[in-house]
């Protein structure tokens, strides 16, 4: 998220996360402060919120954007229960409460929209409504804004300033969209380069011949439909995860996509690096919003702006 908003020109102010590995490819790749710890805990909280007003120095803060785990969220008769893995959420509303952001960008999975049946968006946008924010959500697929993977996420927009909210027009059609191979084909003949995060997995044979039989679009395991799929070559990528060390496969050759190769078919530029071991590396590019779409996204608020 913070790589889009800079692609369209924001101003970064401060970065807040608990993984450690992310931590450390956050200050590689950008100048601005990362507060790291845990949110929850009411020192790291306030860190934040004071580094964030220090940055500022009296101006109003533009925008604030998250993304926040929604699992623990339960029904009890018609009421929404929240767990203590809701928690996050409760600190991104605290936190907005304190630095009053004149818009909130908050990113989440899909399912979210039919979690108990649409109810769980619904209390997240009248909480959101509670702090004084006209409030959009909607689904927004990063193939449909040069991401080169078809990756379908939800996004609310809100605003303090009363202005109408923009999410971004699509871009491409379905046709149009950016291909696998045109986003990594001129890896395949590139070596193995650690500095570059473009380092293959050694496979066994056996493992090579598996991979090399599974058809595009479908995955390894008949059990974890979700993980080890085959990325299509001629088509924008089926969605990118690292899901319990198993990563996507190549579309041409009997191995797990890199690093690199995975971060392409996120949109993140060549001269982003990444931090941590291959694997933690790999965690991150797949939580991650693609820079394109939050790029998309950046441009509507400022389209709002403007307006």
């Amino acid at each position: 998220m913070a790589k889009g908003f800079e692609m369209a020109g924001f101003n970064q102010v401060c970065g807040l996360d608990w993984f450690k590995e992310a931590g450390m490819t956050y200050r590689e790749n950008f100048s601005h402060p990362l507060i790291e710890g845990d949110i929850t805990q009411r020192e790291i909280k306030d860190k934040f919120i004071n580094t964030v007003k220090e940055k500022l120095n009296g101006k109003n803060l533009t925008v604030l954007s998250g993304g926040f785990p929604c699992q623990g969220f339960s029904m009890s008769g018609n009421r929404v229960v929240e767990d203590p893995r809701n928690s996050l959420y409760k600190d991104m509303l605290e936190i907005i409460k304190e630095l009053q952001p004149e818009f909130i960008v908050a990113e989440n999975v899909k399912g979210l929209r039919s979690m108990l049946k649409g109810k769980v968006e619904d209390k997240i946008k009248a909480d959101i409504r509670k702090l004084g924010y006209v409030v959009n959500v909607t689904v927004l697929n990063s193939a449909d804004y040069y991401v080169p993977q078809k990756r379908e996420r939800i996004i609310f927009i809100a605003n303090r300033i009363g202005k109408k909210n923009f999410h971004p027009a699509p871009l491409l059609e379905s046709d149009s969209y950016i291909t696998t191979k045109e986003a990594i084909g001129d890896l395949v003949k590139l070596k193995d380069n650690p500095k570059f995060n473009h380092v293959r997995t050694n496979h066994n044979d056996d493992m090579k011949e598996r991979l090399a039989k599974v058809p595009e679009g479908k995955s390894l395991y008949d059990k974890y439909s979700d993980s080890w799929k085959k990325c299509p070559w001629n088509e924008a990528s089926c969605t990118i995860k690292e899901n319990h060390g198993g990563v996507n496969i190549h579309p041409i050759e009997p191995r797990v996509i890199t690093v690199r190769e995975m971060a392409r078919l996120q949109s993140f530029p060549d001269n982003f690096i990444f931090k941590g071991t291959k694997s933690k590396q790999m965690v991150q590019i797949g939580n991650a919003v693609p820079p394109l779409l939050a790029k998309a996204i950046a441009l509507s608020i400022k389209q709002t702006l403007k307006k």
